[in-house]
């Protein structure tokens, strides 16, 4: 695993406060460098965790996993052993070996880290999804991943095909036996020892999507997930009381996914939550005395606008709110100091390319920074390149965020042009947004060069939702834009040329659209039109649309 260049190495042409060096153009972290071992190293992620749990162990008595609403309990001390369990029986019973890979559907619950963690251990790729995509978007995922065998629980099985190894139910009593059957923790550490897994193996493939309005599947490897760890090691501050973190993202999701992993690594207590409940985590927040949450910028906007809800809980606990996924708007981040002045709230950028964040504001004083995503995370480069020029800026100056270092991905699974697209073949990757870092160090992002839209912390292309609007006999074409929401981010609206004749109105639209799609991909407006505005070569002008959008103006039939 490569070791990307520090401020400590070359001092003299890196400015000390933002990292920038004169000589390469290109931004090092500020933060504590972090050594990691090489790629050849034969190490899971599941064996760092379980050796920084030995080398900081937590008190016998604190609970590695805490059910949000059941209070159901797992101890650290049981922790390790249920993992161990657990991968023995998936490896003896269904023959799982190393790079195989399992499909996963499920809401958060506490045995998806100890699954996912016992399936690292040996090998196998783990490979998440949203419940509530419909069997067509799961089906195009399991034709990128290939699973021979899927976890999913009794309202989800419904949606998974035929795999070789089936479907084990995780809310059935065969998988609690499966943890927790009575062997020898020696003789479960010589069969597992067996399966030597490398940190250039593939651990997971996340799905992302494109431009192209496709599912993308992002493999990342262990050693990715190592560095997560090891960054969030890097970090850790001092304290005298334990971490009790509570994550409402969704695991599938690349910000829930390494929050949980690095969470438990460090030995905090993980509070999981399944289906978002928005008094559900206000109560658990009272109850289990969590310090710190986790949530999605829609949350935030409903902490600042329910203040009647909020006042009926005990909240003296919170000390961070961390927000990820899409940006937050300045006027949502002063009511929720107004409201919460001595809770921090803690922002990042990341992708599911980077394996989450690489950016991100760690304390008091760099959480006072209004608008940053924060500063570049241990053993991480960044560039900002101008898209017109390819001339890399210094702080201060807007282009396109690059990024290289141990976070970034493998690769797309089975797409080696998207691969070659974005990433380079000196390692960097072209997240396609345009930001700038400041004399400080710190990010500002500005908007997407890429055109995506951010519902909720959830991306949906345009380019997909365009294509299903095509396929209506009763519509020319199409052209799908962002359009903001204090609320959720961007929700997606579309503008639509219907055939000559015909009567297809806004409703049977979206209806049209809700029932091939997830839920967060549904279009919230339709407004008819003449003609789509394109340029000569036939690019849709999407700022027209969306100045024409914002504006309230409604073009003539």
């Amino acid at each position: 695993m490569a070791n990307p260049i520090s401020i400590n190495d070359n001092p003299s042409s890196i400015d000390p406060t933002s990292g920038f060096c004169s000589q390469t153009k290109i931004y090092y972290s500020l933060r504590p460098s972090v050594l990691l071992p090489p790629e050849t190293t034969p190490l899971s992620v599941t064996s760092y965790v379980f050796s920084t749990l030995n080398s900081h162990p937590p008190l016998p008595t604190t609970s590695a996993l805490i059910d949000a609403v059941t209070r159901h309990r797992i101890l650290f001390s049981d922790l390790i052993l249920r993992i161990k369990t657990l991968a023995f029986s998936l490896k003896t019973k269904y023959k799982l070996s190393r790079n195989d890979t399992a499909f996963i559907l499920s809401q958060n619950s506490v045995r998806i880290p100890i699954l996912y963690l016992a399936l690292f251990s040996l090998g196998v790729i783990v490979s998440p999804s949203n419940p509530s995509n419909t069997k067509q978007e799961i089906l195009r995922q399991i034709q990128l991943s290939k699973p021979v065998i899927a976890f999913s629980t009794n309202d989800t099985a419904h949606k998974i095909p035929s795999l070789k190894y089936g479907a084990v139910l995780l809310d059935s009593p065969e998988f609690e036996s499966f943890m927790t059957s009575r062997l020898s923790e020696t003789a479960l550490d010589v069969e597992l020892d067996k399966t030597k897994v490398l940190l250039s193996d593939p651990a997971a493939v996340l799905y992302s999507s494109g431009t192209t309005g496709m599912f993308k599947g992002v493999v990342l490897s262990q050693g990715n997930l190592v560095a997560t760890v090891a960054a969030g090691y890097a970090l850790r501050a001092a304290r005298e009381t334990p971490v009790n973190a509570l994550c409402v993202v969704p695991y599938f999701h690349v910000y829930g996914f390494a929050y949980w992993l690095r969470s438990l690594a460090m030995g905090e207590t993980l509070v999981c939550m399944g289906r978002f409940d928005f008094e559900v985590m206000l109560r658990a927040v009272e109850q289990l005395r969590a310090s710190h949450v986790a949530v999605a910028p829609p949350v935030v906007s409903k902490m600042v606008l329910n203040g009647e809800v909020m006042n009926g809980y005990d909240l003296s606990s919170l000390e961070v709110v961390s927000s990820g996924g899409a940006p937050l708007t300045l006027n949502v981040i002063q009511k929720f100091r107004e409201r919460l002045p001595k809770v921090n709230l803690s922002q990042a950028y990341g992708l599911t390319e980077t394996t989450g964040r690489v950016f991100g504001t760690v304390g008091p004083k760099e959480c006072k920074v209004a608008g940053t995503t924060g500063k570049l995370l241990s053993n991480c480069q960044a560039k900002v390149v101008d898209p017109e020029t390819g001339i890399s800026q210094p702080p201060c100056m807007p282009g396109e965020l690059w990024i290289r270092g141990p976070f970034v991905m493998k690769g797309y699974v089975g797409d080696e042009e998207a691969t070659v697209a974005i990433l380079d073949s000196e390692g960097w990757l072209r997240t396609g947004d345009l930001c700038y870092i400041d004399n400080e160090g710190f990010l500002f992002f500005l908007d997407r060069i890429k055109e995506m839209i951010k519902y909720k912390g959830y991306q949906v292309a345009p380019a997909e939702l365009e294509h299903l609007l095509l396929s209506h006999p009763d519509i020319v074409d199409a052209a799908v834009v962002p359009f903001p929401d204090e609320l959720v981010g961007q929700v997606p609206i579309a503008f639509v040329v219907r055939k000559r004749g015909s009567i297809l109105d806004e409703s049977q639209i979206k209806d049209f659209i809700a029932k091939q799609v997830a839920p967060y991909k549904r279009i919230r407006q339709v407004t008819l039109i003449d003609s789509i505005p394109r340029n000569a070569p036939g690019k849709v002008l999407r700022k027209d649309l969306i100045r024409l959008a914002q504006s309230n103006v409604t073009s003539k039939l």
